[in-house]
């Protein structure tokens, strides 16, 4: 059995939730293409690559992030 570290619980949360909010922008991607905000809707894609990214591990964190 592998102990999981505070650390490693950490990151599991921190993916989780990157994903969460990856999954809600998408959808707001949608309703916002649906409504015809179409650069709203282009800001919003940004975003859902961004966390992509992040999630991914092809982009650093901030560098304040963990300050």
């Amino acid at each position: 059995m592998v102990q999981r570290t505070r650390k490693s619980e950490e990151t599991e949360e921190w993916r989780a939730n990157v994903a969460y909010i990856r999954q809600m922008l998408g959808q707001l991607q949608q309703v916002a293409r649906n409504e015809g905000a179409d650069m709203l809707a282009y800001l919003i894609e940004m975003a859902y690559l961004e966390a992509g990214d992040l999630h991914a591990g092809r982009k650093p964190l901030s560098r304040r992030h963990g300050d």
